[in-house]
């Protein structure tokens, strides 16, 4: 659920902190954001590690898109995404690292 709120920041993070006017930061924060509350959406209906997995590789791609899509020079545009984006990879390595079920998923997954 916390994937839902965070990705409803990224939606809106352009225009509650001012940065709308940039259109590769705006469109950056909107789509990931869509994506990362749709894998969590979906992951409440039918869980599985590949949510946690997704999460990860969404957070990796925020902190690194200011440099990626050139708005690294935009302060505020910048310091969202790389806080969103620890904040919703740290929160995946929790849930990967301390639930039973995806420790399960991976001991499957590595016996095979």
């Amino acid at each position: 659920m916390a994937n839902v709120v965070l990705g409803g920041w990224l939606v809106l993070s352009p225009w509650a902190l001012a940065y709308e006017s940039n259109a590769t930061a705006t469109a950056n924060a909107v789509i990931v954001g869509v994506l990362l509350a749709v894998a969590a959406l979906g992951a409440i209906f039918v869980p599985r590690a590949w949510e946690e997995l997704s999460a990860g590789v969404l957070a990796l791609w925020m902190i690194a898109s200011p440099w990626f899509l050139n708005f690294s020079g935009h302060g505020i545009a910048t310091l969202s995404a790389v806080v969103a984006g620890g904040v919703i990879l740290a929160l995946a390595t929790w849930t990967v690292a301390t639930d039973r079920e995806y420790a399960e998923w991976t001991r499957r997954r590595l016996i095979q």
